[in-house]
């Protein structure tokens, strides 16, 4: 049986003419409604997908025929996964695809902070040359600490080998640990860490995480990262910290206020106060989503992405 997939977002090139030289039947809508996607998905063996909408319980009982999920990304979080491994939907996601480009984005943003090159940038292109008031910080001889050793997690701490720095890790799992990042429980990570970056995915258990009792439980104050989702982090409770001086500067590619599909900011009319303050200060810097998002990941991820399709559903012409 020829396998049909639908393509509901825009990918590189390359997933779909290696699907199709494949032997794979491919069509495309990236415009439909989600309804109007439903009316037709009940013809599809196949969907790949980034973030354009939730993959729920109502999409996924018109999907009769469906046997894969792939998005070409890392997380998950926009599909009801376990309603579809109830319909033996396969699941696959991509995170070996951006790993390296969250990596290096994260090293760059505490670069930034700790450097203070943005500010200094604006203050020059102002006609401002202030060198005191930019001193920065080395991070040598600091203590690192990364929760969530997976893909991103680990591809970050391996660019961390070049500098004289310590790296613990927190994970849910067991023994992830490695040569480059020492496992820790949270409690020993809370006690010892002055830089700390998130790489987690949004679940239940992630969602608004870090909140002002988790940030509360560091010992010292400490500079943030967050590349993994918005909502891991309560920005009101950030904030505070930040005023307090608990958190000394944040590299924020994710915010709360994010819609689900990631291309924009869900918030409407007047600003929150919280974003207001991060939009103020100088500690802070603000991208929109784009850790994972270079031209070498677009390619990579799609080819991951292709990659795992053909190894499962491999078809003989």
């Amino acid at each position: 049986m020829n396998i049909k997939i639908l393509h509901i977002d825009s990918n590189h090139p390359i997933l779909w003419k290696q699907l199709q030289e494949a032997g794979f039947i491919n069509h495309e809508d990236f415009s439909s409604s989600k309804e109007e996607i439903e009316a037709k998905i009940k013809d599809y063996q196949g969907i790949v997908i980034r973030s354009r909408f939730k993959i729920d319980k109502t999409f996924l009982d018109k999907a009769t025929s469906l046997q894969f999920i792939a998005r070409v990304g890392a997380g998950l979080e926009s599909i009801d996964c376990d309603y579809a491994l109830t319909k033996n939907i396969q699941l696959i996601a991509a995170p070996e695809g951006n790993r390296n480009a969250v990596a290096e984005h994260t090293l760059g943003m505490i670069l930034s902070l700790f450097n203070k090159l943005n500010t200094a940038d604006i203050e020059i292109r102002s006609g401002y040359w202030n060198r005191e008031n930019n001193r920065g910080h080395e991070l040598d001889g600091k203590t690192v600490g990364i929760i969530g050793y997976g893909n991103m997690g680990k591809s970050f701490a391996k660019k961390l080998r070049g500098f004289d720095v310590e790296v613990l890790c927190y994970d849910i799992q067991e023994n992830v640990g490695n040569e480059n990042a020492k496992q820790v429980s949270l409690e020993e990570l809370q006690q010892k860490i002055d830089v700390l970056s998130l790489h987690i995915p949004w679940t239940t258990e992630t969602d608004k995480m870090v909140d002002a009792d988790f940030i509360n439980a560091f010992a010292n104050p400490f500079w943030i990262i967050n590349t993994s989702r918005g909502k891991n982090i309560v920005t009101t409770d950030l904030v505070e910290a930040m005023k307090s001086r608990k958190i000394l500067g944040a590299g924020l590619d994710v915010l709360e206020y994010e819609k689900l599909s990631f291309e924009t900011l869900f918030q409407e009319g007047k600003t929150p106060e919280a974003f207001q303050y991060l939009l103020n200060v100088k500690n802070t810097i603000l991208t929109p989503h784009i850790a994972g998002w270079t031209f070498e990941s677009h390619e990579r991820l799609a080819q991951v992405i292709v990659d795992k399709i053909k190894e499962k559903y491999s078809i003989r012409k």
